[in-house]
């Protein structure tokens, strides 16, 4: 079992920052893939980004590219996400999820443990 816990979300302006983590506790944190989904009202969960898990590659989706940045630190059991130039159609609610293996996916279903999300609110 992984029991992750999201924090860092809130409201900021458009074109601010927020800097999103990811708390893991339970089995080796290092033996996961982590990703960050989104999901805003009325609209099906999405893919943000995804770390391997050592850190050394990433992956964002087109609509984040550039914006955002994800990384880790295995000693403390975290993942990250920067979150920069944010825009209003940035507003969701932000989960972490991780996945056992040596693959990584965008694809929700694939991920074996989900945080509770955080509330990002992106204000024009």
């Amino acid at each position: 079992q992984v029991q992750l816990v999201e924090s860092g979300g809130g409201l900021v302006q458009a074109g601010g920052s927020l800097r999103l983590s990811c708390a893991a506790s339970g089995r080796t944190f290092s033996s996961y893939g982590m990703a960050w989904f989104r999901q805003a009202p009325g609209k099906e969960r999405e893919f943000v980004a995804v770390i391997s898990r050592s850190g050394g590659n990433t992956y964002y989706a087109h609509s984040v590219k550039g914006r955002f940045t994800s990384s880790r630190d295995n000693a403390k059991d975290t993942v990250y996400l920067q979150m920069n130039s944010l825009k209003p159609e940035d507003t969701a609610v932000y989960y972490c999820a991780a996945k056992s293996g040596y693959s990584v996916t965008t694809t929700p279903n694939e991920y074996d443990y989900w945080g509770q999300g955080t509330q990002v609110t992106v204000s024009s």
